[in-house]
């Protein structure tokens, strides 16, 4: 296990979406046990290969009920009711700013674990948060884009004048606020 740079706003690989992962080897256990060493060196709630520079459909979360990282690969998401809440949410690849943001209350990931075994994850409150954020990771959105006109404008402002907000090194390690995604 390797604590792995986190990249930064700016950085082209968190615009791309990422691959489905096909091979279940020790590549990707490897990747699952950094992604957690990563996330919890931050310190943060999720955090999504992309972050890491990886273009895989994997991500990590704190899963409260276990008290432990968990983690799920190729993830879908389906919505059992249209239950939304606002809330402040931030992002590792973000540090230090958090924004008001509306998301689905509850969520329903289906998807697998290393393994390739399935698996089904269903959360509420602020785990229904991180899967959705890290599953948009996955995507290539980023939480901001998902913020209402007049808070992306101030987002944005604050990112041009966050001080790593120069992205010439869009790999520099930062320690942001816990609990962040």
């Amino acid at each position: 296990m390797t604590i792995q740079p986190i990249r930064l706003f700016g950085d082209p690989v968190l615009r791309t979406p990422a691959e489905v992962v096909t091979d279940f080897d020790k590549q990707l256990h490897k990747l699952v046990a950094d992604l957690g060493e990563t996330m919890l060196d931050a310190p943060g709630a999720g955090l999504a290969a992309p972050q890491i520079g990886v273009g895989l459909r994997v991500f990590v979360y704190w899963d409260p009920a276990a008290d432990a990282v968990a983690h799920l690969v190729n993830p879908v998401l389906h919505f059992p009711s249209d239950d939304e809440e606002d809330g402040d949410e931030g992002c590792l690849s973000i540090p230090g700013l958090t924004f008001d943001c509306r998301r689905k209350s509850h969520v329903v990931a289906h998807g697998q674990n290393q393994y390739g075994d399935p698996v089904t994850v269903q959360g509420e409150a602020r785990v229904a948060r991180a899967i959705q954020h890290e599953t948009d990771h996955l995507d290539g959105v980023l939480f901001v884009d998902r913020l209402t006109p007049e808070v992306r404008r101030e987002a944005m402002r604050a990112i041009r004048e966050a001080p790593w907000g120069d992205r010439a090194n869009p790999t520099i390690k930062v320690s942001p606020h816990a609990g962040r995604f």
